[in-house]
């Protein structure tokens, strides 16, 4: 029996276990391994109608729709319409910061790999229409700036609807137009959407949230974030073969199925190619152009993660070994599912580890908490971090779109992980530890920002 043969076999023994376990309603995958594709499917998409999921179901990708968005811009970048290293004012002269000196300085490449510097979780809704992100690209003038363009890494959605507008003013077409046109449409995609009304003509799952953190999962009130926000990842749902199909180009040199050339080798490779260290958050370790990159015992993986309103996304690739895993999920604890499904598989399939995510290490307690102690700031959260009693606590407060969708607030234990990275419980993930990283310097010894991913710089004295 062949290694996927017998992956397959573990999946339809355990996977629907194993997602009753972590009150996921339901969920897909899809492994490609020995140069073929299983999928298997266990649950329901909705607890409210019972309709089961399949492997044909739909799910969000979420944020994993930035490597199809960077892969639109690739394309361009082959047709020699799009330089990475040209400002993007050179594409959209109206492109306007809070910070006109770092607006005109910020280059698509930093788009595409988090580093343009500006905040970036803006989810204003701009309308269903097919102008919306240029609407909310409009709407950045008054955004802050939180370091010098390429300074640093911050994860910033709306870098991605700036470059999903680049795309859309080169291609004469809005990005969801693109996304079908030049990727569904070539990579010959049967169960792929970008949005609910493509969605709907499927079997499509709607995300599910636990009213307290002790309690089942139950269907979301609405089905996806706004479409403002679809080039970084708040409307493309499909299955996970589907998911597949287009990473499977990605590892044959750009090329469809049926042999279409749908991206140059070596705008792909380009991809692969480390643009900046991320600090140690149990994420990524580099961050490429869209990619998410891992140097894990056993090679190096690419890969991408995606999370919307109550469906979380999975995707992990071994380039060298042609080994790819998607899952797509729809609510509970999926995190758990994640770890136990992937350090499986990756072993077994392209003898890589997953690390365990960050945990508490008392050793790693530092003599002096004066580096972390103060007030720290984003457009979304206000942060203050406090020693007492020789322990280091951090208490949130969410503000703006966090506020209104009832981001968690109050006060935990920041707990000593590794070097300037703490963790803390969270009451959403239970057993799972939420990592913060303290990065920079201001100048008189203390922490520039507190990183969660998005670094939130810090404010008074």
């Amino acid at each position: 029996m062949s290694k996927i043969s017998e992956i397959e076999t573990w999946l339809q023994e355990n996977f629907a276990a194993l997602l009753a376990r972590h009150q996921v309603p339901g969920a897909a995958i899809a492994v490609l391994a020995d140069g073929e594709v299983i999928d298997h499917a266990a649950g329901v998409v909705n607890k409210g109608t019972g309709v089961e999921s399949t492997v044909d179901s739909v799910f969000q990708i979420g944020s994993i729709t930035k490597v199809w968005t960077t892969t639109l811009a690739m394309q361009l970048v082959d047709e020699g319409r799009l330089d990475l290293d040209r400002p993007v004012r050179d594409y959209l002269p109206e492109f306007a910061l809070g910070d006109e000196e770092a607006a005109a300085a910020i280059t698509v490449r930093q788009l595409t790999c988090h580093t343009a510097g500006f905040e970036g979780d803006i989810f204003t809704d701009t309308g269903p229409g097919d102008d919306c992100v240029e609407k909310l690209v409009a709407t950045l003038s008054d955004v802050p700036q939180l370091f010098p363009p390429g300074e640093r890494f911050s994860y910033n959605n709306a870098g991605y609807c700036v470059l999903g507008r680049v795309i859309e003013v080169l291609r004469g077409k809005c990005w969801d137009d693109c996304v079908r046109e030049h990727l569904f449409a070539p990579l010959g995609l049967t169960h792929a959407a970008s949005g609910p009304y493509d969605a709907i003509r499927y079997r499509a799952a709607i995300g599910h949230i636990s009213p307290k953190p002790d309690e089942d999962p139950v269907p979301a009130p609405i089905w996806a974030l706004t479409r403002s926000n679809s080039p970084a990842g708040s409307t493309l749902a499909m299955r996970p073969r589907d998911l597949l199909t287009f990473v499977r180009m990605h590892l044959n040199e750009g090329k469809a199925d049926d042999g279409t050339q749908v991206v140059l080798p070596e705008s792909l490779l380009a991809m692969r190619e480390a643009q900046v260290d991320v600090p140690h958050l149990g994420m990524a370790d580099r961050w490429g152009l869209g990619w998410m990159l891992f140097d894990w015992d056993g090679g190096t993986v690419i890969g991408h993660d995606g999370g919307t309103i109550g469906q979380s996304a999975f995707l992990r690739v071994v380039p060298e070994q042609d080994v790819a895993v998607a899952l797509l999920t729809n609510g509970g604890q999926p995190m758990h599912v994640y770890q136990e499904i992937f350090t499986k598989l990756l072993d077994e399939l392209a003898g890589v580890t997953v690390p365990a995510r960050p945990e508490p290490n008392p050793a790693e307690a530092p003599a002096d908490f004066s580096r972390y102690v103060g007030e720290y700031s984003s457009m979304v959260a206000d942060t203050v971090v406090t020693e007492e009693d020789g322990k280091l606590w951090m208490e949130r407060t969410p503000k703006g779109i966090f506020a209104e969708i009832g981001a968690p607030s109050g006060k935990e234990e920041l707990l000593p992980s590794q070097g300037d990275t703490f963790v803390a419980k969270t009451e959403q993930l239970p057993g799972v530890y939420m990592a913060h990283a303290f990065v920079g310097d201001d100048g008189t010894g203390r922490a520039q920002f507190i990183h969660t991913g998005r670094a939130d710089r810090r404010v008074g004295q």
